[in-house]
């Protein structure tokens, strides 16, 4: 997956409580097993009509929030079913951060596993992202994972990350690629298997 250094992009506020994993991604589009594709479906179904035309009240039918790359959440984002699809979605949309004051945590361990940073903040702090962002003129901010810092509207948060994601995430590093840093390792071991117990790799 790709490295997460520094973010800047435009933060689109979508200050809901509870914003489930079915709101993120409706069932009908989890047929797929791919990891492309879902982006023009996410929140399909605040984000569209049921004709299939966009609804302009909402905030990523609105510019400049349609190439958001952070989102800024509500309580409890990600709660619901367990689909992995729904951190899928968001990547595929082009959101790399989702800001919230509390995630439901099988969203929250999906979505650091797919490379998305997900960072709990007090509500005060949430709410006064919230507000800075809603103005498209002040819509813009960073997120600098190396020094677990943010800024908005002329503000610097500091931010925590638990060490081990925070460097998965840093080094680009999914389950596959921390099982490929010991690859020396395994590969020695099997040798060693193949040498010792070779009815084994028969």
């Amino acid at each position: 997956m790709d490295k997460f250094t520094v973010l800047t992009g435009i933060a689109a506020p979508l200050p809901m409580t509870n914003v489930d994993t079915d709101m993120i991604i409706p069932k009908q589009f989890l047929r797929t097993i791919k990891r492309t594709g879902l982006g023009k479906n996410l929140f399909n179904d605040m984000r569209y009509d049921d004709g299939g035309a966009e609804r302009p009240e909402f905030v990523l039918n609105k510019q400049p929030y349609r190439g958001a790359k952070i989102l800024i959440g509500g309580d409890n984002f990600g709660c619901g079913s367990s689909r992995e699809h729904a951190p899928w979605a968001l990547l595929d949309f082009g959101i790399r951060c989702v800001i919230a004051p509390d995630f439901a945590d099988i969203f929250f361990n999906n979505s650091f596993k797919n490379g998305i940073l997900l960072v709990r903040l007090d509500k005060d702090i949430v709410a006064d992202i919230t507000q800075t962002v809603e103005n498209a003129d002040t819509a813009e901010m960073t997120v600098d994972l190396e020094n677990c810092k943010m800024t908005y509207g002329g503000k610097t948060v500091d931010f925590t990350v638990d060490g081990f994601r925070r460097e998965c995430l840093l080094k680009g590093l999914d389950d596959i690629g921390l099982t490929l840093e010991n690859a020396p390792d395994i590969e020695s071991y099997e040798t060693m298997l193949a040498s010792e117990r070779p009815w084994i790799a028969a």
